[in-house]
């Protein structure tokens, strides 16, 4: 063994003897990074041992000894004799068989680190050291489940974090999650044959690539979980560790950031700690009552401090706590005094939070940690908390103890029942003089002609106060409206606009950007339940191609909903546009555009429990973001579908120039739908310009009509793509890509349903990984009737519009439909 405690290395790293502090005792086997000194695995976490304790290996295992021969740790039994001792270069410690098979590894034992490419199997765990020179178990552990990888804090094994409830993560697919890995790229939650995504989460490009450096991900002490990283340079006397991710983001979000009843507020760059009124700080951290009283542990009767009474103490309004954003309430629909006396009737319940907006009530169990300040978080969702306090009962001491108790209450009962007699009097006389002001200022509003409230408005009033009974697993961050009012600085900045309403830039509390659409009460005929449920549905959808719904309001007969906010506006503004000043988009670009809009349209379909139709897909919808971000926008206002349903809608709904011809059949509405609409969106993106817009400059050649769809057929058919690109790019087209998409496009448009391929098939043949199958011209006929004949007489009167093709074909009332509609109003 050399002087520093190593006895095997690899190329970069080695196991050794180790005392983490420098001193004497305790000392652990652990693994160690070479040029780092990090240690990346540590054998006998919980079992330290003194500098005279013996390491074996032997047929049996590994197995580490005292000087008095007991056992401290050893591995566990193996199938085979033990032939030798291995460590691997990527920091994997094995022992093998005579034949070279592993018969154990520190890999499935991890303790608080994963290291480049090492799977965390489902059910395993990350568990945090006590401190950086005591690897001893802690609090926190990094569990991977069948479908998350979630942090606990070990005492009450609440969630405090998930992988799939952060916002930079994706969903890919609904498959069990069979793994955790992290490698240079992101994290990942993987399924059971190893590859398939499940989710993801993608390092931002400002993060380190790794290309140079050493990187391990780490469950440190405090409950942070950690992607870390250092440079590969042997000059460097000490490791220089920079941390390239971290989870969760918010301090705030740590169970135990401030000790027990700390309330944690965040700041600019840092966190702040302090503790609630008629409460003070604890020299060992967090905070207790000021008149002595002690919170109540977690204890049935009979184990509890013996003559206590128990009683509930504020915690104060706007303050949330970490257990209760992953767990489902204690009760739903109760009152705050029934949450009370849940609370004081279980021994375990050592005190709760209540939510008003939902009639919410959590049980705080098993151990009490820190506070948050939700007001300056959660964009001030409304919260309660109050924590159970035992204090000592004075003893009775005789009759004579009696007779001066009654002798003092007497008094001040009788006082106490004066003052609310006289409050009732007075109430009562100034409601009546309050009704006979109104009825004076509303015969003056009468008679001068100021508008007085109508009953529907006067019934608004009602709703609100009947609001708040409404209690739905799943709703994202209720808002109220005046929350949203100042968010938005009164409604000041419009982004945009559509059907449903318009919408505007905003900012929370907690300085996030938000768009906040406005709904117009036109839009939806919904009731506050129905509304709010389907929310609970759209809020839970999680996708990096989707815009990410942040919270909603529904006050009265407002409704509005709060999403991310995408910095690079909408596709129709950067593509369209021949302002000279703004960059074109490139090729590349544009493709990017497309195969992210349809990897979001392809998780809509068929990755979400609830299959939604968008029904709206159009250039407007898809929104950009830095770093080439593609979302798709206003899903959460399409038809909801459970997954048995096709379903029909009672009114159009979409944009001219993108409806599909079922739209004005009375057929079913399927998916498909969308697929039509994804194709209009992709020809628009080839060309740079409306579908039926005329364009200054060059216009194709042998081109009679404006109507692109129908050219974009004719130019498939003569196998010339390279005249539909747009002519701003100057030929930097990749034209193999130009042609899979045109084809794409076109089989997107076919009129039959079932002749569209799914966005699924549309994903993969955009990436390449799926050959493009070959436009059906027959089933493509319409546009090209469309492009040439919407303008004749007989068409706009709707007469028998026939017209030669190579086919002679004619045209179906189906097509005679479609023609008619798009003439109205043209596509757009």
């Amino acid at each position: 063994m050399a002087s520093d405690g190593v006895f095997l290395s690899s190329s970069a790293f080695s196991v050794a003897f180790h005392n983490p502090d420098g001193q004497d005792s305790p000392h652990y086997i652990v693994v160690l990074h070479a040029l780092s000194g990090a240690t990346v695995w540590t054998a006998n976490a919980a079992s330290p041992v003194p500098p005279s304790a013996t390491l074996s290996l032997t047929a049996s295992g590994l197995a580490l000894s005292l000087a008095n021969g007991s056992l401290a740790w050893s591995t566990p039994g193996l199938s085979a004799p033990v032939f030798a001792l291995h460590l691997l270069p990527s920091g994997e410690l094995r022992l093998l068989d005579d034949a070279n098979a592993s018969l154990w590894s520190s890999f499935n034992h991890p303790t608080d680190t994963l290291l480049p490419n090492q799977l965390l199997p489902v059910s395993s765990s990350l568990t945090s050291a006590v401190s950086g020179n005591d690897p001893s178990p802690g609090d926190y552990r990094l569990l991977v489940t069948p479908g998350d990888a979630v942090l606990q804090w070990n005492p009450t094994s609440r969630l405090y974090w998930s992988l799939s409830s952060d916002a930079r993560s994706a969903k890919d697919s609904n498959l069990q999650v069979g793994y955790f890995s992290v490698n240079a790229t992101g994290l990942y939650l993987l399924a059971s044959d190893r590859e398939t995504a499940v989710f993801r989460m993608i390092f931002p490009p400002s993060a380190s690539s790794f290309s140079d450096e050493f990187y391990m991900a780490k469950l440190d002490p405090s409950g942070r979980f950690r992607i870390i990283s250092s440079p590969l340079n042997e000059s460097l006397s000490a490791a220089i560790f920079n941390t390239d991710f971290v989870a969760p983001i918010n301090d705030c979000d740590l169970p135990n950031i401030c000790g027990p009843l700390g309330i944690c507020a965040p700041g600019t760059n840092s966190s702040t700690c302090s503790c609630p009124a008629s409460f003070g700080a604890l020299p060992s951290g967090g905070c207790s009552p000021v008149d002595g009283s002690v919170t109540a542990s977690s204890s049935c009767p009979g184990e509890g401090v013996a003559g206590s009474t128990a009683r509930f103490m504020i915690l104060g309004n706007q303050i949330g706590y970490y257990g209760t954003k992953f767990s489902a309430p204690n009760t739903f629909g109760t009152n705050i005094s029934t949450c009370q006396d849940l609370c004081s009737a279980n021994c375990s319940c050592l005190g709760f939070f209540y939510r008003a907006s939902s009639k919410s009530c959590y049980f705080l169990e098993y151990r009490i940690g820190s506070l948050i300040s939700v007001g300056t978080v959660n964009g001030g969702a409304t919260a309660v908390g109050y924590v159970k306090t035992l204090s000592q009962a004075s003893p009775p001491s005789g009759s004579s103890s009696s007779v001066r108790f009654f002798i003092v209450l007497l008094p001040s009962t009788a006082t106490t029942l004066l003052v609310i007699s006289i409050a009732i009097i007075c109430f009562e006389r100034w409601r009546r003089n309050k009704r006979g002001s109104n009825d004076v200022t509303r015969s003056k509003s009468v008679s001068s002609g100021l508008k007085w409230p109508t009953p529907a408005e006067l019934s608004e009033d009602e709703e609100v106060e009947k609001e708040e009974e409404i209690a739905i697993p799943g709703l994202p961050t209720r808002y109220t409206y005046d929350e949203l009012l100042d968010a938005t600085n009164n409604f000041q900045t419009p982004i945009g606009s559509g059907g449903f309403g318009c919408v505007y830039k905003g900012q929370l509390l907690d300085k996030s950007l938000v768009a906040v659409k406005r709904i117009n009460a036109a839009s939806t005929q919904q009731g506050r339940r129905e509304f709010c449920t389907e929310i609970a549905v759209i809020g839970n959808i999680h996708h990096v191609n989707l815009v990410r719904l942040r919270g909603f309001c529904a006050q009265g007969r407002k409704r509005l909903l709060v999403y991310e906010y995408m910095n690079r506006s909408s596709l129709d503004r950067v593509l369209f546009s021949r302002n000279p000043d703004l960059v074109v988009l490139e090729w590349k670009q544009r493709l990017d555009v497309a195969v992210g809009a349809a990897r979001g349209l392809a998780y809509l379909h068929s990755g979400c429990e609830h299959r939604i139709i968008h029904c709206d897909v159009k250039p407007e919808n898809i929104l950009l973001h830095d770093n080439n971000q593609v979302k798709i926008a206003d899903f959460g206002l399409a038809k909801l579908m459970s997954p048995e349903q096709s379903g029909l809608f009672t009114t159009m709904r979409g944009t001219r120039g993108y409806l599909a011809p079922e739209w004005l059949t009375n057929a079913a509405i399927s998916d498909k739908t969308d697929v039509y609409s994804f194709g209009m969106v992709l020809l628009e993106i080839v060309r740079g310009r409306k579908n039926r817009a005329e364009e200054s400059g060059k216009e194709l050649t042998d081109s009679p009509s404006p109507y692109f769809p129908m050219l974009a057929l004719e130019m498939h058919e003569r196998g010339t793509y390279e005249e539909l690109a747009d002519p701003r790019l100057e030929g930097k087209v990749n034209w193999a890509e130009l042609e899979r998409v045109v084809k794409v496009a076109l089989c997107c448009l076919h009129e039959e349903p079932v002749s569209r391929p799914s966005m699924t098939a549309v994903v993969a043949i955009l990436e390449g990984t799926v050959p493009v199958g070959e436009p059906r011209s027959q089933s493509l006929y319409y546009l090209r009737l469309y492009g040439r004949g919407s303008r004749g007489p007989n068409l706009r009167r709707g007469g028998s519009a026939t017209s030669s093709t190579s086919a002679g074909s004619s045209a179906s009332p189906l097509l005679l439909s479609y023609i008619s509609s798009q003439e109205v109003s043209g596509p757009r």
